[in-house]
């Protein structure tokens, strides 16, 4: 179990990657694909599974085990506590560090994890930096509030995201599709609130706004991409407890997205991408 402890960041400086284990096995071989394609070596890790992996999945995960470049592990819950104290628990593990939650069922695409790192560390006040994703709710692209398809051009993508300015706009609340979380403001916060919850698609907008009440910021890392085949769902019964704690959070996040306040940023990335040139293949000779 890891512990708490572009020019690239050294592989020990970058957060650890929680990955939450899921039920959907050809998602899951997919993300652990993308995950070691498009992270620096060494990276740490976490495969958390909440007794959610079948057979298959778990031979998917043992065969990436064997062959991956990074500092991974896998731990597995014997009974299920379910979804929000299990990551919880995962949470705390990790102590002050900053941490990566990261959906099992998504493509992250190239330089992702070291653009948030990089948007997190640029001011000291956010506590929760969200990357770009086809399916990401406010933080979509191309179209906000949409599930869009899954970008075809990954590798251009990432490069038009890379070349955005990176003035981290602010997010009515983090997404489920990958979060970067500065640990010392979560740890300020309180961590999940599992009683209350049963889905992390709840607990971190929870999360979000208890952070945004002490002060901190909840933004979009305009340099990531994450890909997604779909959103994030709250449990049953967890938007009335988000609606009964805070009243004004459905009327903030319809505001946000009528007035769409990332219209003028998702054009610059629309026109970057359509412009983008070739990468500089001598560069990577060089480097």
């Amino acid at each position: 179990m890891p512990t708490a402890n572009d020019v690239l960041p050294a592989a020990n400086a970058l957060p650890i990657v929680v990955v939450p284990v899921g039920v959907d096995e050809e998602s899951l071989d997919a993300c652990l694909a993308a995950l070691e394609s498009t992270t620096p070596a060494a990276t740490r890790v976490w495969l958390a599974d909440d007794a959610q992996c079948g057979p298959r999945g778990h031979a998917i995960i043992e065969r990436w085990l064997g062959r991956t470049a990074l500092q991974a592990h896998y731990t597995r819950r014997q009974r299920s506590v379910g979804e929000v104290a299990h990551l919880d628990e995962v949470l705390g593990a990790c102590g002050d560090a900053d941490v990566v939650v990261l959906a099992s069922d998504t493509v992250p695409l190239p330089g992702w994890l070291a653009r948030l790192s990089g948007c997190l560390h640029a001011d000291g006040a956010i506590a929760s930096a969200t990357p770009w994703s086809n399916a990401g709710e406010a933080a979509s692209f191309p179209r906000i509030g949409e599930i869009n398809a899954l970008p075809a051009e990954r590798e251009r993508l990432a490069r038009a995201a890379a070349a955005m300015p990176g003035a981290a706009p602010e997010l009515p609340t983090a997404l489920t599709h990958a979060v970067l979380l500065r640990g010392s403001a979560r740890q300020r916060a309180g961590g999940l609130d599992a009683a209350s919850y049963g889905s992390w698609y709840a607990a971190l907008i929870d999360l979000s706004l208890r952070l945004s009440g002490l002060g901190w910021r909840n933004v979009l890392c305009e340099t990531a991409f994450v890909a997604r085949s779909g959103e994030g769902t709250p449990a049953d019964g967890d938007l009335d407890v988000i609606a009964a704690r805070w009243p004004t959070w459905h009327a903030r996040v319809a505001h946000f997205l009528m007035e769409d306040p990332l219209r003028d940023t998702r054009a610059r990335l629309e026109v970057l991408l359509a412009t983008i040139g070739p990468p500089d293949v001598q560069g990577d000779l060089f480097a």
